[in-house]
């Protein structure tokens, strides 16, 4: 796309990617679970919030720097684990990390992803790793092995999946995974020619069909199979003796994604994790599930001493901004970057980075907070 800056704001890259994916694929990103309760909720949340701004203050130099697990970031704001980035956009995973190493932003790594890990860590080697835990230990301890030799620095776990979601927009939608070849994909590729040639068929020229490539410390299935069985342990007996199985194993920083209350905080801290995310799954999981916002003050006063951070409806600066008021130490976005890797590949998701990083600045500076490490709960309202 020649002219990346017709995009204003994070919600501009979404229509776009709409017309240039095609439908199922969509449906994947965009979509929730049941009836969308939490994905709606998730955004809603920070209208619940009001800002009361300081005047007259010194705001000519704005230092927006963080520092988390001993790693300097240029901003507050990262991109969250998206799974099957690399269908939805050429080499998404790769995309995405290299777009947040050169922003001096972190980045997490999907589990679900179809990219092997060790590639995506070559090309930006700061980038975190999101693990869904296999089935049992002996898979479990080989996963968090390979995840060390690759030279991953920050482990995230997400604990917020033991059973499947009921995601029937992606049934309406004709999306599985793996995918199933029918009639009706191929017409949605034909249909789609950007996503077809620019995508899909360039990934199977230079790589070969993808396959689901660090769920296990081995490689899974195909994207697209006829059977449609996506190569999942179950994870529903999984439970804290796992997490801190992998503490014992895990020498680097340690977070858990996925929870939303203070007393699994608190179980976490005792177990040695370094980090939290307040999250939701973006509304992907349990539907009606508690906005990550309203629960984001109780777990920061839960586990003081823990690094908070929180994903879920996170669109403007002002979003982020509240989120640290509260008390969160950082945040994560994904739909949006993955609409924009879509659009425009690296350049898309550096310029949604461009956007989100303007905004928080000059909403710093509309507030009268020069430096990010004096934001507190009194910068915000409930209305």
């Amino acid at each position: 796309m020649s002219n990346l800056n017709r995009f204003l704001s994070l919600h501009d890259f979404e229509a776009v990617a709409r017309k240039r994916l095609p439908g199922p694929l969509y449906a994947y990103v965009s979509g929730a679970v049941e009836d969308e309760v939490s994905v709606k909720a998730n955004q809603a949340a920070f209208g619940e919030y009001g800002f009361v701004p300081n005047v007259l203050v010194n705001v000519s130099r704005i230092d927006m720097s963080i520092e988390l697990f001993g790693e300097a970031y240029a901003a507050p704001v990262g991109i969250a684990p998206m799974g099957i980035a690399a269908l939805t956009s050429y080499r998404g995973d790769v995309t995405l990390a290299k777009a947040a190493e050169r922003a001096a932003l972190p980045s997490i790594m999907s589990g679900s992803s179809l990219i092997r890990l060790e590639e995506v860590i070559e090309k930006a080697p700061s980038t975190w790793f999101q693990a869904y835990l296999p089935g049992n230990e002996a898979q479990i301890d080989a996963l968090i092995d390979r995840i060390a030799a690759a030279g991953v620095r920050t482990l995230v776990l997400t604990v917020d999946t033991p059973v499947a979601a009921n995601r029937e927009n992606n049934i309406k939608a004709g999306f599985s995974t793996p995918l199933r070849p029918s009639l009706r994909l191929a017409l949605e590729g034909i249909t789609h020619p950007r996503w077809l040639f620019g995508t899909f068929l360039k990934t199977l020229y230079h790589h070969g069909m993808p396959h689901f490539e660090n769920n296990y410390a081995t490689r899974g299935t195909p994207i697209m199979s006829k059977n449609v069985l996506r190569d999942f342990s179950d994870r529903g007996h999984l439970n804290w003796e796992h997490v801190a199985r992998i503490r014992a194993r895990w020498q680097g920083p340690l977070v858990i994604k996925g929870i939303l209350n203070p007393q699994d905080a608190v179980k976490a801290r005792s177990i040695g994790v370094d980090g939290i995310i307040v999250s939701n799954h973006g509304g992907r999981q349990l539907d009606g599930s508690v906005p990550p916002l309203l629960v984001l003050p109780q777990i920061v006063e839960a586990v003081p001493d823990v690094t908070v951070m929180l994903d879920s409806g996170v669109r403007r600066g002002t979003d982020v901004i509240k989120a640290m008021s509260l008390g969160a130490k950082a945040v994560f976005i994904g739909r949006p970057f993955n609409y924009a890797a879509c659009i425009a590949g690296e350049a898309g998701v550096s310029r949604a980075i461009e956007l989100v990083c303007a905004e928080i600045k000059r909403d710093l500076g509309l507030l009268g907070v020069p430096n990010l490490s004096d934001l507190n709960a009194a910068a915000v309202r409930a209305l």
